[in-house]
């Protein structure tokens, strides 16, 4: 029985860990195989998406990154599967866990600032001062830039797992009101519920897609 709307989003299962976690690698399911001489319309459709993708990525990283564009397309890809697969009924949502955007987003700005500080530390000392800063604010200029760079993968892992528990939420509280209300707004009630699934759908590109960008962003202010 569910104590609080939270323990929605709890795993349920104990066998010697939580088995609802198997579903981050469910999206191996639905990669398309690529075992036909003419290109399916699914590979098709992932070659485009992936291609757009690195285009995108590479005007931000600059020329010097041939092939890191890859890292950020698999991180959006991942994101976006997961996302997707928890707008099914049933289906575990990883990607509403600190546990699961943390681990993607702290590795990876950690590697940035290891990299950065040890081949750039002129690059990533001036980066502290913004250009134009008076003097007299330079000292408070570099705290707050200081800051604002250490609470970043927090940032990345709040704004992920919030957006994917707020639009969950939403929808369980509409459900639950589903025995309760009249049979006369029950079509208002269904209207509703697809209206916020629509949403939902533009949400998880929309938050795979500003995560990817963010991280790609982040790396390349370090080179």
């Amino acid at each position: 029985m569910m104590t609080n709307l939270f323990s929605s989003f709890d795993p349920s299962t104990s066998l010697f860990f939580p088995i609802n976690w198997l579903s981050t690698i469910l999206f191996l399911v639905f990669l398309p195989l690529s075992f036909w001489l003419i290109p399916t319309r699914s590979t098709t459709l992932v070659n485009k998406i992936t291609m757009t993708l690195h285009k995108e990525f590479k005007t931000l990283l600059g020329p010097s990154a041939k092939g890191s564009t890859f890292i950020f397309i698999a991180l959006f890809s991942l994101i976006l599967y997961n996302n997707f697969l928890g707008l099914f009924p049933y289906i575990f949502t990883s990607t509403s866990h600190l546990v699961m955007t943390l681990t993607l987003a702290l590795p990876m700005w950690l590697s940035f600032m290891i990299f950065g500080w040890i081949n750039n530390t002129i690059h990533m000392l001036a980066h502290l001062v913004p250009q134009g800063t008076p003097p007299v604010l330079m000292p408070f200029m570099v705290c707050i830039e200081t800051i604002s760079n250490i609470i970043r993968p927090g940032t990345l892992a709040v704004r992920l797992a919030a957006n994917m528990i707020a639009g969950h939420l939403l929808m369980t509280l509409l459900g639950n009101t589903g025995p309760s209300i009249p049979s006369s707004l029950m079509f208002l009630l269904l209207f509703t519920q697809i209206l916020l699934l629509i949403l939902e759908s533009a949400v998880v590109i929309i938050q795979s897609y500003v995560f990817a960008i963010l991280s790609s962003l982040y790396s390349s202010e370090v080179t």
